[in-house]
């Protein structure tokens, strides 16, 4: 069957109208900051001290927008013998927000952790130059670097904390051991305890 002329209309009149009788909810922005999901991606944040320039972030940025320059220093050996390293020193790292299309990439690929995503938004500039924020700002961005979520207390031990607490489990055991092998007075025979025979 062929539509009712005007049909259309008439359903987005109706529309029209339920919305005028129903009252506005308006978000009195900036008097009122909104609430935000807790994941929400306004801005980088970067962790300074724990880029290694591997640059793994800037290569694999869809967009090209973050900007890194270093240069090598070479380490003293640790040690008498030793050989001297060499290491990279970060002289700027920068990333350009009037080109950043937020995909995160930047941030899932960084194997130190140095960079986080902040909630912020509120940066807009008249100058799109003043939207490629250089290291000293993306620096002052982890203050607002909200913590991370806690753990759930149903969750199942991490292998690494497991592995640790057992590997301090034994050595608080052999130095319990050690110890009473050295009060222990000469010519004694040696005890067995049940955590040494299982």
């Amino acid at each position: 069957m062929p539509p009712i002329p005007g049909s259309g209309l008439a359903k987005g009149l109706a529309v029209t109208l339920r919305t005028m009788t129903k009252r506005a909810h308006t978000a009195q922005y900036p008097e009122v900051q909104p609430e935000l999901p807790p994941r929400s991606r306004g801005v980088i944040g970067l962790f300074e001290e724990n880029c290694t320039v591997c640059m793994l972030c800037a290569r694999e940025c869809p967009d090209w927008c973050i900007y890194i320059d270093s240069h090598k220093e070479t380490v003293p050996a640790a040690a008498p013998g030793g050989r001297e390293r060499s290491r990279n020193v970060l002289d700027r790292f920068a990333i350009d927000f009037s080109l950043c299309m937020y995909c995160g990439i930047c941030i899932e690929v960084c194997p130190f952790d140095a960079l986080f995503w902040s909630p912020e938004f509120e940066y807009a500039e008249t100058d799109i130059h003043d939207l490629t924020h250089e290291r000293d700002k993306l620096r002052e961005w982890m203050w607002t670097v909200p913590a991370p979520p806690a753990l759930d207390p149903a969750a199942e031990e991490p292998k690494e904390v497991a592995a640790a607490r057992k590997a301090v489990e034994k050595a608080e055991a052999a130095a319990a051991t050690a110890r009473a092998a050295a009060e222990t007075p000469p010519g004694t025979p040696p005890t067995t305890t049940p955590e040494a025979d299982a």
